[in-house]
């Protein structure tokens, strides 16, 4: 929005492509970090072929990763309270797959 705050009650039309409705698998993430800037790095890597690609970048500044934190902790939450406790799943057998913090 050219750097602006939109008015207080005013919708934001938000337009998305078919391809990226459709979503992006990732079976692995990676966070780095500036003084400007966190990247995260959405991957698919195939354990067998010990092989993988990036899927997506996403560069965000501090305050903005900071809210997106507290998004997904906000949504976590909802989530148990309406389905159950999420088990954290196991590291894989090499610690090089998957998720790290």
């Amino acid at each position: 929005m050219n750097g602006q705050q939109a008015p207080e009650g005013q919708q934001i039309q938000i337009k998305i492509d078919d391809a990226t409705m459709k979503g992006i698998y990732a079976n692995m993430m990676s966070v780095a970090h500036s003084k400007e800037e966190f990247v995260l790095d959405f991957m698919n890597v195939y354990p067998l072929q010990r092989a993988g690609i990036v899927n997506a970048r996403v560069i965000l500044s501090p305050g903005h990763m900071k809210r997106v934190l507290g998004a997904l902790k906000d949504n976590i939450e909802k989530y148990e309270k309406n389905f159950g406790t999420i088990e954290v799943a196991k590291a894989p057998m090499n610690s090089e797959i998957g998720f790290h913090g």
